[in-house]
């Protein structure tokens, strides 16, 4: 009996030991973790050949880590199922502008190597009952995905869909998924870049790709196809400054492409397209803000600014000349474009090279 208890205190310390070993390390110097849905497991390191296996678990580690710098999370090619919430919200570990905290597929559009089928795919499979400000959500459930609430943050080269789920089960009710969202109202500096949001109101949709509150939202390099609504400016204590959209390209979504609720007047919007969508652009009700556009292509929508509404409508229609479209934007009420939909092609779900569109540079490419 002595000896089994030896045995087992023996075991335990070398635990302890191990984790104290791990924290340590994770908070001198080793600032890359590794995320593997294959090979992983989430009692490993997360170095590159012993990587992690879900998000989760890395956002557990970056939360109770202390320090400060850049940490780079690299996600393997996979299918990476969310059934909870993955926040990273850490409180003693510090990020600035130039060390961020960045969540990256580890092969990136730009990459000589890649192709479509190399990225990370994000899926969220979480019940439907998280509870807005602790209330009972009114339109039959809602769930979020990945949420940041910390400053400095680039989320990069994720394949991210929605939730399989029936959106709209009866008049009134709207079950819906957010799969990156931010709320901190008073937080700055969120890159979403090179990532591919793809939904389906029949299958799997995709209610809202990106909500996020605060200061300095940049989404850039993004492809929206088949989405419900796209963007949406959240809430801030004072109007959202330096934000932008650029190089997106917008295909297809039965909801809206731009909420611009919090924004501040000084949103950069240029190189986009946006194809087939149902609104083009959304207000906030006081309709207090302009915006101007620039070197964009709007070809196919059903109605062009709206202001209000919600999760279970598009408000109403709102004063057209508070976006003031430069002269190198090209409105096409009528009219879609060509879209690359060969599965094994490198430019799959971009507009078709050489065609209207094609030479503003939108979509999942920076170079």
């Amino acid at each position: 009996m002595t000896k089994m208890r030896t045995n087992n205190m023996l075991v335990l310390k070398m635990f302890v030991l191990f984790m104290l070993i791990q924290t340590v390390v994770f908070a001198q110097g080793a600032k890359e973790i590794f995320i593997n849905a294959n090979s992983g497991n989430d009692q490993n390191s997360g170095s590159k050949d012993n990587p992690l296996k879900t998000l989760n678990e890395v956002a557990g580690r970056v939360n109770q880590a202390n320090g400060k710098g850049a940490i780079t999370i690299y996600i393997s090619e996979g299918i990476y199922g969310l059934d909870v919430t993955a926040t990273f919200h850490p409180v003693n570990w510090h990020f600035t502008k130039e060390q961020r905290l960045t969540i990256r597929a580890e092969v990136l559009p730009d990459d000589s190597d890649w192709d479509p089928g190399k990225m990370p795919v994000i899926v969220s499979t979480m019940p439907l009952n998280f509870k807005p400000y602790g209330n009972q959500d009114p339109l039959g459930g809602a769930s979020y995905g990945i949420q940041i609430e910390t400053e400095h943050v680039t989320i990069q080269g994720l394949r991210v869909l929605g939730t399989p789920v029936h959106e709209r089960p009866k008049d009134g009710l709207v079950r819906r998924n957010y799969p990156i969202v931010r709320e901190g109202r008073n937080l700055d500096d969120l890159r979403i870049t090179q990532c591919l949001f793809i939904g389906d109101k029949q299958a799997i949709p995709n209610h809202l790709a990106i909500l996020a509150s605060g200061q300095g939202v940049v989404v850039d390099h993004c492809i929206f196809y088949h989405c419900k609504d796209a963007i949406v400016f959240w809430f801030s204590d004072e109007p959202a400054r330096n934000c932008e959209v650029h190089h997106n390209l917008f295909i297809g979504n039965y909801g809206a492409n731009v909420w611009s609720w919090s924004a501040a007047e000084d949103l950069k919007f240029y190189n986009n397209v946006v194809t087939d969508t149902n609104v083009f652009w959304i207000l906030k009700r006081d309709e207090k803000a302009s915006f101007s556009l620039s070197n964009s292509l709007i070809a196919g929508y059903n109605e062009l600014v709206n202001k209000g509404g919600g999760p279970a409508g598009f408000g109403e229609k709102a004063d057209p000349g508070k976006l003031k479209f430069g002269k190198d934007v090209i409105l096409k009420k009528e009219g879609n474009l060509q879209v690359v939909e060969d599965p094994t092609n490198r430019n799959y779900l971009h507009i078709v090279p050489g065609t209207l569109g094609a030479d503003l540079g939108a979509g999942l490419f920076t170079k």
